[in-house]
């Protein structure tokens, strides 16, 4: 009894977690509405829970025979994956299709003890089966799927909790798949209303286009571009007739590999819309057809679609108000197709509302036809009253006047007052099919009694055809000599009196004259009749101008010669040649009125260049251009008749050509005058005398010039002697100096030697005679009273002693020798170290700590280079004025810094005074670096450093002269440079580069 409720017990917490995960599993189910991701998560979790080794959902393809695919799974490790595997069960359908479609579920422990077919076995092994549980999966009593439990490992026997569990999931996921079917025909239908939506919009915005201000080829071709678009058609096209009802092909947009049918020709014609007037499409009808060869059309209709390349077709007409236009068509060239209600729609629309801009475009043509009108009359009005040539109204009038009517020919008739109706053609405009008719003399003996009393009454005259006007033959004679066929004269009046005629000849065909044409001939003609009064008047205001012009020329001439005086003077009170030119060249421009006077000056080999000019504000200075030859001008005595852009006078200096005056008239020719020659030619003379003048000046000043820098040249030189004789002084002096120091120096050495060597031998005889005799009293009194042990230990440390003053000396003479190398003025290979150390040693004195400032430091990086060749001598002189200034620039340092404490009452800190020198190989040049920490040089005082007496030193401690002579040694004995680099604060350095090889 126990036993029974302990299993019950079993049982229903057995129960209870399936339930849970049943919960689990369905809630995961109905988290999502993806397909795949509910059979994802149910696979994964029923193998889970049910510990088996695979779990899939297998999706049978309805086209085919009991065919399909595992399209999700989950598989323990070690297990082949049977994902996607295309699964064909050949006897399937006889054994367990019906029970499935009954909702049947299969339980098989062991696939071999379950009395299967030998195939089906072998179709389980495949898939690595040894016992499986599968439950259909039915969506409204049709066969969807299978939902498959596999064991792999070994056989296993279904509970019937298992089987009851899976087949609730299997139910879920029906319910999933159902909901996942309703989900997508939800989204099919709102997808075809986006369509729908989308296809409104797509209309209203070609409607938009159609009616917005475009051209009409525009809108026929963002049109049939957009309708193919809507349609996904092969081609859509816009069909035009004609007046037989033939037609042609306006505007087209196809789809990539289709042969083009605008510009076909000839004009195409279909009979059947010939014989009946445009057929359907006049009733405002449309046609479709499905498929051209299934759809009853005419064996000629057919062959004509499939030169199109056609295959199905929708049209829609074009209706130009009430008239039929054309049509526009879509057509499907690839195969047969179902046309829409909704498509044929939208091709209707767009038809109408193409009909409406045809419309449209009609009457815009037309409004802007009278707009072109009218603004041509503006513009001949505009231009009439902007010129006062005559002839220049004349031609622009009939041009414009041609294009405006679109006449072959336009011209103006001018009586001869002098004779009887006689006249001729004085301008004209006609196309290259007519003739010229220009200076044509006409004589219409008729012209007198039937037209000039009409004339005279401003009374324009329209002839469309020469031909059935009834004219008098002489009349028709003469027209017929001008190739006219129809024409309309206007009259040209002046002060009430026939001038002339404007003449519009048609040549080619009858023409029928509009009103608005004629009314636009008439206009044109009375804005040519204030011309000529214009004209008139002009021509008597020109007779007054001449006559003031002559009396304001002759002021200006007056005026011209006080100009003429006042510029001489200007060239006389200065000797500066360049303010001659400017002034001079300012004030003819201005005597003038030109736009530009300039001074043009020749070279030896006539070639030149301009050096001054004086021009109007807009144009450019030719003063700074590239020299430049002049072409020579022919004198001939017809020059100064001519109009010409400039004038130009000779400058002589003497009996030599120096160069040309010349005035400028940039904008436009101009008639010179002799008077103007003359005014120049005047003061090119005062030219030449001012430059004579101003050469001699120059000559003078540059020699001043010259002897003022020779004497400063001079004085350099003699102060550069003078230092470089004392230097020879102090070097000779030097030398003297060691010479007289060396020889005694070299006497007591040299003694020390042997000294040093007596002096042992007595110690020892000393030291000997005390161990080995008895010393008497006496001997022995005099011993202690001479402290001899005392002697005997402080005398070789004197001896020593002396021997180290001794080589001291030594040194400090072959330094002085080195620094001085007397011996040595000429090129020669040394150890430019030897020569920085001897200065050193020189200068030692002043490196030394003393009672004004603490010690300046040495630190010395002497690089390993072979020996230089240069001038020892000199270039001891540079290193001793380098480190000279240094010290110098160190002790200013320590002062100023001192000083500064002083002020503050405050203890002054610890001043670190170091000169450090380095040498180095670089590039075959030897480079020197003498720095200091000091107080720098300013940028001012740098820039002029090695200026000859240039110093900033207090009188008497400078002569200004050795930086400047370290500069001549370095750079123009020894092929060097010297820079020097220095912040303010910071210090100085001194770079010296000299070449390996000099």
């Amino acid at each position: 009894m126990e036993q029974n409720s302990n299993f019950t017990e079993n049982q229903l917490q057995e129960q209870l977690e399936q339930q849970k995960a049943l919960a689990s599993v369905i809630g995961r189910i109905r988290e999502s509405l993806d397909l795949e991701t509910i059979f994802q998560t149910t696979v994964t979790q029923v193998r889970q829970l049910l510990n088996a080794d695979r779990v899939a959902v297998f999706q049978f393809d309805l086209e085919k025979d009991w065919e399909g695919e595992f399209v999700s799974e989950d598989v323990a490790l070690g297990w082949d994956s049977a994902l996607a595997v295309k699964v064909y069960d050949h006897c399937f359908e006889q054994k367990f299709a019906s029970s499935y479609q009954q909702g049947q579920i299969q339980a098989v422990a062991d696939i071999y003890k379950a009395g299967l077919s030998d195939c089906h076995i072998a179709f389980l092994s495949k898939f690595q089966i040894k016992a499986n549980l599968i439950v259909p999966l039915s969506r409204q009593k049709e066969l969807w799927g299978l939902l498959c439990i596999h064991q792999c490992s070994e056989a296993r026997n279904w509970k019937e909790s298992e089987i009851e569990f899976i087949r609730q999931i299997a139910d879920h996921l029906v319910v999933a798949i159902q909901q996942a079917k309703h989900l997508h025909e939800v989204q099919l239908q709102a997808a075809k209303l986006a369509q729908v939506v989308q296809r409104d919009q797509v209309i209203a915005q070609i409607v938009d286009k159609i009616r917005s201000p475009l051209n009409i080829e525009t809108i026929f071709k963002t049109t049939t571009q957009e309708i193919r678009q809507l349609l996904q058609a092969d081609r859509v096209a816009i069909f035009s007739f004609n007046a037989d009802w033939s037609g042609n092909f306006l505007a087209e947009s196809f789809a990539e590999g289709w042969t083009p049918l605008v510009g076909i020709q000839p004009a195409i014609a279909d009979t059947y819309l010939q014989q009946t007037q445009g057929g359907r499409y006049v009733n405002n009808e449309t046609f479709t057809a499905n498929d051209i060869y299934q759809a009853g059309l005419t064996d000629c209709h057919v062959t004509l679609l499939e030169q199109f390349q056609a295959k199905a077709f929708a049209t829609a007409p074009i209706l130009q108000g009430d008239q039929l236009w054309g049509v526009i068509a879509a057509y499907q060239n690839t195969s047969r197709r179902q046309w829409q209600s909704y498509e044929v729609e939208s091709l209707t629309k767009i038809g109408t509302q193409i009909g409406v801009a045809l419309r449209h475009h009609k009457l815009l043509a037309h409004a802007q036809y009278q707009a072109e009108q009218q603004k041509t009359l503006t513009s001949v009005i505009t231009r009439i009253r902007e010129s006062l040539d005559l002839d220049t109204i004349f031609q622009t009038t009939v041009t414009e006047a041609r294009k405006m009517l679109q006449a072959d020919r336009v011209t103006v008739f001018r009586f001869d007052p002098q004779k009887d109706w006689e006249g001729e053609f004085i301008s004209e405009d006609f196309v290259p099919e007519c003739k010229s008719v220009m200076a044509e003399k006409v004589y219409d003996y008729c012209f007198g009694e039937n037209f000039a009393p009409l004339y005279a009454q401003g009374r324009v005259n329209a002839i469309a055809d020469i031909y059935q006007a009834k004219f008098p033959g002489c009349y028709v004679q003469i027209l017929e000599k001008f190739q006219v066929r129809a024409n309309m004269v206007a009259p040209l009046l002046k002060k009430g009196e026939l001038w002339g005629l404007l003449c519009i000849h048609q040549c080619t065909a009858p023409r029928y004259w509009q009103p608005s044409e004629i009314e636009f001939t008439s206009q044109i003609a009375e804005q040519l009749g204030v011309a000529l009064k214009q004209d008139s008047y002009l021509k008597q205001v020109q007779i007054q101008v001449v006559q003031l012009a002559e009396a304001t020329e002759r002021e200006k001439a007056m005026e011209r010669q006080e100009l003429l005086a006042a510029t001489i003077d200007k060239i006389r009170q200065s000797l500066d040649i360049k303010t001659i030119f400017r002034t001079t060249t300012q004030a003819v421009r201005e005597l003038l009125e030109v736009e530009r006077v300039a001074i043009y000056r020749f070279n030896a080999d006539w070639s030149g260049k301009f050096v001054a000019d004086s021009f109007k504000d807009g144009w450019k200075p030719v003063a700074q251009a590239q020299p430049m030859i002049i072409k020579t001008f022919e004198d001939t005595e017809d020059d100064n008749k001519l109009p010409r852009n400039e004038t130009f006078v000779p400058i002589r200096q003497g009996e030599k050509l120096w160069g040309l005056l010349v005035a400028y008239q940039n904008s436009q020719p101009r008639y010179w005058k002799e008077e103007e020659i003359n005014l120049l030619a005047q003061v090119a003379v005062q030219f030449g005398i001012a430059i004579q003048q101003a050469e001699l000046l120059e000559q003078t000043k540059r020699q001043t010039s010259e002897l003022t820098q020779a004497l400063q040249e001079l004085k350099q030189t003699q102060t550069r002697l003078i230092q470089g004789e004392k230097m020879a002084g102090l070097g000779q002096l030097l030398a003297g100096v060691a010479h007289e120091i060396n020889n005694p120096v070299s006497f007591i050495f040299g003694n020390l030697i042997h000294l040093n060597e007596y002096t042992q031998e007595l110690l020892k005889v000393v030291k000997l005679y005390r161990q080995n005799s008895s010393l008497s009293s006496t001997v022995q009194k005099q011993i202690d009273k001479t402290d001899l042990d005392f002697l005997i230990e402080d005398l070789p440390k004197t001896l020593e002693s002396m021997k180290v003053g001794t080589e001291r000396i030594c040194e400090i003479v072959l330094s002085l020798r080195n620094f001085s190398r007397t011996d040595e003025a000429e090129l020669k290979a040394v150890d430019i170290h030897e020569g920085l150390d001897s200065t050193l040693l020189i200068l030692g004195h002043r490196l030394k700590n003393n009672n004004e400032r603490p010690a300046i430091e040495i630190i010395k990086e002497y690089a390993t280079f072979p020996l230089l060749e240069c001038y020892p001598a000199q270039l001891n002189q540079v290193f001793m004025n380098l480190l000279s200034n240094s010290i110098d620039a160190l002790e200013e340092k320590f002062k100023t810094i001192q000083q500064k404490y002083l002020q503050l009452s405050q203890r002054c800190p610890r001043i670190p005074l170091t000169i450090w020198i380095s040498t180095q190989a670089v590039n075959n040049q030897i480079v020197i670096r003498i720095a200091d920490n000091g107080l720098g040089i300013p940028e001012e005082v740098r820039s002029h450093m090695f200026d000859p007496f240039f110093t900033t030193k207090a009188p008497g401690k400078g002569t200004g002269l050795g930086l400047s002579i370290s500069h001549q040694i370095v750079v123009e004995k020894h092929h060097g440079q010297i820079r020097c680099s220095s912040k303010p604060g910071e210090g100085t350095e001194f770079l010296i580069e000299i070449p390996s090889s000099n």
